[in-house]
């Protein structure tokens, strides 16, 4: 009942954060239970667009505002062109819920299965506003993702699963991706602030020049 209780109050909290929110919101429950994180978690089943992680007993309830959520589908619009224009094909997992049943729980702001459909996707994207990313990557390593981005302070930080954990890369090591210029998808994401339209045009263009 305590639970129920607890969960309630948190869903409470989160909807008095959402006023007006143009920044993202952000609680870190320590000490917790996974049994206790699937209350919660079934708590906000009818609340679109709160994402929900669990990890090593912490639980991390993120509302994203509306920059999050801009940057967000701007990396999404950019690589679905950079799929089409290699004829990559391609599964957009999006936010779902990627499990490993009591051990960790992730939704990562975009993820993709390329070719064809598997259980876990392999790429997995955040855009991190509230805290830094790399502390995130043992819950993607207990969940078996090959390869993680991460999206902060206008920078793409790139990591690839290795058999003692993460290491940061420089450009994918998916083979369809290998070719990708981070670079140019970078400047074309802080372009896609402004204007998405020029973000587009340009990426279209840097992708036909190599």
């Amino acid at each position: 009942m305590r639970n129920i209780v607890r969960s309630q109050q948190v869903r409470r909290m989160m909807t008095i954060a959402t006023v007006a929110q143009t920044t993202d919101q952000r609680i870190v429950l320590s000490g917790r239970t996974w049994e206790q994180f699937k209350l919660i978690q079934k708590g906000f089943e009818d609340s679109p667009g709160t994402r929900l992680f669990y990890f090593d007993g912490t639980i991390e309830i993120l509302m994203p505002g509306r920059e999050h959520e801009v940057f967000k589908g701007i990396i999404a619009i950019l690589l679905v062109i950079y799929f089409e224009k290699n004829g990559i094909e391609f599964e957009p997992t999006g936010s779902m819920t990627q499990e490993h049943e009591g051990i960790a729980s992730a939704e990562a702001d975009e993820s993709y299965c390329i070719g064809v459909s598997k259980p876990t996707p392999d790429l997995s994207i955040e855009v991190i506003f509230a805290s830094g990313g790399p502390n995130k990557l043992p819950r993607y390593q207990a969940l078996g993702v090959p390869e993680v981005w991460f999206w902060q302070d206008g920078v793409f930080t790139l990591y690839r699963l290795r058999e003692m954990g993460y290491e940061r890369i420089n450009r994918s090591e998916i083979p369809e991706l290998a070719r990708l210029d981070i670079e140019l998808l970078t400047r074309c994401v802080l372009m896609g602030e402004t204007s998405r339209l020029e973000a587009m045009r340009e990426f279209r263009k840097g992708i036909q020049e190599r």
